[in-house]
């Protein structure tokens, strides 16, 4: 019998990040309270800039495009927010989007594998994935179950369950 095998990813869906971001600027152009502030949401192909006139008003819009986010069904580990700064008159965070699997955290789940997980399991590195196998496909669901609940900087999902 083949070894079974899926690979573990850290992808983001470009579609849902511009909706939550459309959304969240709809809400700051219709919100009380963002009235007259200068609020802004402007999405480029990796990052997001938020502006506002004041620390407060940026760090609450901030808190908008992160609940659109979760309502969207997109992890907070996919923004690499910056501290609010000074530009100007106006205040300004930056928000990368974090995709894919850098080696170091790849090394980290790649040894809680080997360290936790099943025996039969084995993982290996492969670009900006990490690809797992077995012979049995119920050591490969403990080890998702394991991945679940560690605790990665990545938002991991789990795709080419074989």
């Amino acid at each position: 019998m083949a070894d079974s095998s899926f690979d573990v990813v850290s992808k983001i869906d470009r579609m849902e990040v511009e909706n939550a971001c459309n959304q969240a600027r709809k809400e700051l152009e219709q919100r009380y309270d963002f009235k007259g502030v200068g609020a802004a949401i402007d999405l480029s192909s990796d990052h997001i800039l938020l502006k506002a006139n004041s620390e407060e008003r940026v760090l609450a819009a901030l808190d908008v495009l992160q609940s659109k986010f979760v309502k969207r069904g997109l992890s907070l580990k996919t923004l690499d927010t910056e501290d609010p700064y000074a530009s100007g008159k106006e205040y300004r965070i930056n928000a990368k989007l974090k995709e894919g699997i850098d080696q170091v955290t790849a090394k980290k789940l790649n040894k809680l594998i080997r360290d936790e997980g099943p025996k039969s399991v084995k993982s290996q590195i492969q670009g900006d994935e990490l690809r797992v196998s077995s012979k049995s496909r119920d050591d490969l669901q403990a080890t998702i179950a394991l991945l679940k609940e560690a605790d990665a900087e990545v938002a991991l999902q789990f795709v080419n369950f074989r």
